[in-house]
């Protein structure tokens, strides 16, 4: 069986497309990390309520919300190249579109953006999936 190998962008480095659990568990953590940036990795002073990047963002007209999205998706993406099911994939873009939908409304969308943390969701979808499966 031929190998595939692709180029991962973030180290500029080319890869072997199927990682071993070791490298499973570095993109897991590496997104992990993303995933925390973009929805809890600041406090609200004073509170317990967390919030990330992702609220921060999507506060700028027009682009904010596509940064977000765009980010959101690269969680989405790489979960699909460890393996994940169809059905784990589909609810992770639920997610991302739901969190993109309500980060739609100035402001108000961002106030609940803060709740609703769909990375972090997201991760826990992978988190729970690759743990099922043993993978990590």
């Amino acid at each position: 069986m031929a190998r595939t190998y692709d180029y991962d962008f973030t180290t500029g480095a080319i890869r072997d497309a199927a990682p071993d659990a070791h490298g499973r568990r570095a993109i897991v953590e590496r997104l992990d990390r993303l995933a925390t940036l973009l929805d809890s990795a600041l406090v609200i002073p004073g509170t317990n309520i967390r919030f990330g990047a992702d609220a921060l963002v999507g506060l700028v007209p027009g682009i904010g919300d596509a940064i977000t999205t765009v980010l959101s998706a690269y969680i989405v993406y790489e979960a699909h190249r460890l393996g994940a099911p169809t059905h784990l994939i589909a609810r992770m873009v639920a997610n991302v579109a739901f969190d993109s939908v309500i980060t739609a409304v100035p402001v108000a969308g961002n106030v609940a953006d803060v709740f609703f943390r769909a990375n972090r969701r997201n991760m826990r979808i992978l988190r729970e999936w690759l743990e099922r499966e043993r993978l990590v």
